[in-house]
């Protein structure tokens, strides 16, 4: 029997980590090749990852809420196959026992971090409490190569709550690591590691901040500048107990959908120069047709809803007006036309925003437009929107209007020339027929890129856009 182990795949084009969300095995379970083990949420989304070879699940290195970087192990398994590479050797044997100590299935297992093991700066100690939870080990001198035995360490002498580093040796850390510390202004040598080998991790630098910023926590003697750095840090990474009146803020790390979103929102209102224009107009005529079209049998089983008839006028109204469709190539200074219409969809998800698009929509159906149109919402709110699903986008569609908002000022999706804002329908006083009479009435809101498209061609296409809902006869007539 031989133990091989799974490493963090890069499940996205080139990124760099991903947080476990779930795991579907626990050690001592047996699994098969292709059998899904868990569920890990990249920047972009939440993806399943299949094991890829049979056997039983030796030790579960990761907790689920962990970060973990692309090339870690995650899982080690018992095999029959007898090739395992020596990485996986040197590793199994002290996973095997600890994992026979420490037969809790929650608790957290040494990590392999891809530096390799360094016997002269092996360290364990307890995670914090404001941290995940760690490994059940004591915590052991800088030179000791048994991490069970808890001497203090020799050289500088540390802190109780932060022992310090040996004296001029550098921390063992991965540069995404380095990076975290830097920005938290925490020194690495004041942290203690729990990575294998003496590796400082990602949650030994949270555990670190929250000392530093928590009226529990002890900050580092040895670093007296990091404690006020931490403090002003725009993203944190421990929120302090609830039960605690004395704690006024609570900080919550920014990971994931959530990151990236910011970093591109970021981005794109800097970029591109936005230009935003309004148009309230009266929309029963469609509200009508949309509850016509529900009793309509060749839709039976289709959601018909006002998003999709604002979505087919938007495709009309860029059939009319091409030019809105295209991005621009700042590295070529060059305008790209589409000659296609990816329509994005911007969807609310508990993991954050994520705006998937309908491939081709401008050749699809009213019926097909549908069926897109629902899978895409539902796969969004699942948390299984693929990285695929969400790139190459043209046009952006976001509905503020399901929240009770009359509009907005959107900012554009990166690469693409316009968002257009769905603000509510409401039954308001209307002037119509030369009278005074309750009708549906909305507010549409759209921003594009004026690099790409100039005042009066972004105010046909919007005036387009709320001349077919005034009007739905025109989603046949300007077809």
């Amino acid at each position: 029997m031989t133990i091989r182990e799974f490493k963090m795949p890069d499940v996205g084009e080139g990124l760099t980590e991903a947080e476990i969300l779930k795991w579907y095995v626990q050690p001592g379970d047996t699994v098969t090749d292709g059998q899904v083990v868990c569920e890990v949420e990249t920047a972009k989304a939440a993806v399943e990852l299949p094991i890829p070879f049979d056997g039983v699940v030796h030790a579960l290195l990761f907790e689920e809420g962990t970060t973990v970087d692309v090339g870690q192990v995650i899982i080690s398994v018992q095999t029959g196959e007898a090739e395992a590479a020596a990485p996986v050797q040197e590793v199994a044997a002290p996973a095997a026992a600890e994992a026979a100590a420490e037969p809790a299935p929650e608790a957290r297992q040494p990590v392999l971090v891809g530096y390799g093991v360094s016997t002269a700066s092996t360290k364990r100690r307890p995670r914090k409490a404001v941290a995940a939870p760690a490994a059940q080990n004591g915590s052991a001198a800088p030179a000791a190569p048994a991490p069970a035995a808890p001497a203090a360490p020799a050289a500088p002498a540390p802190l109780p709550a932060v022992p310090a580093q040996p004296s001029g040796e550098r921390p063992l850390a991965k540069p995404p690591v380095r990076k975290l510390a830097k920005d938290l202004g925490i020194d690495l040598a004041s942290v203690v590691p729990s990575g294998d080998g003496g590796v400082v991790t990602r949650e030994d630098v949270h555990a670190a901040a929250a000392a530093a910023i928590t009226p529990q926590g002890a900050a580092p003697a040895a670093a007296p500048a990091a404690a006020p750095v931490a403090a002003a840090a725009p993203v944190a990474v421990a929120a302090a107990p609830a039960a605690d009146a004395s704690v006024r803020e609570t900080r919550i790390p920014v990971k994931g959908v959530r990151k990236v979103t910011a970093q591109a929102m970021v981005g794109s209102a800097f970029t591109a120069p936005h230009v935003t224009e309004f148009i309230t107009f009266d929309v029963t005529r469609t509200m009508k047709l949309v509850q016509e079209l529900k009793a309509d049998p060749d839709l039976a089983g289709l959601r018909i809803n006002p998003l999709l008839l604002i979505a087919k006028a938007v495709l009309v109204a860029i059939r009319r007006n091409p030019d809105v469709n295209a991005s621009w190539d700042e590295a070529a200074q060059e305008i790209v036309l589409k000659h296609y219409v990816n329509l994005g969809i911007a969807a609310a998800t508990p993991r954050g925003l994520i705006v998937p698009n309908i491939k081709d929509a401008h050749a699809k159906t009213l019926g097909e437009l549908s069926e897109s149109l629902s899978s895409l919402v539902t796969t969004a709110r699942d948390g299984k929107t693929s990285p695929a699903d969400m790139q190459n986008g043209t046009i952006t569609l976001t509905n503020v209007g399901v929240f009770g908002v009359d509009t907005g000022t959107p900012i554009l999706n990166p690469g693409e020339s316009a968002i257009l804002a769905v603000g509510a329908i409401k039954l308001q006083p209307w002037v119509h027929k030369g009278k005074v009479k309750p009708r549906q009435v909305t507010t549409l809101a759209l921003s594009f890129d004026h690099r790409l498209i100039d005042g009066e061609l972004g105010s046909r296409f919007l005036a387009d856009i709320a001349a077919v809902l005034e009007h739905p006869r025109r989603l046949v007539t300007w077809s």
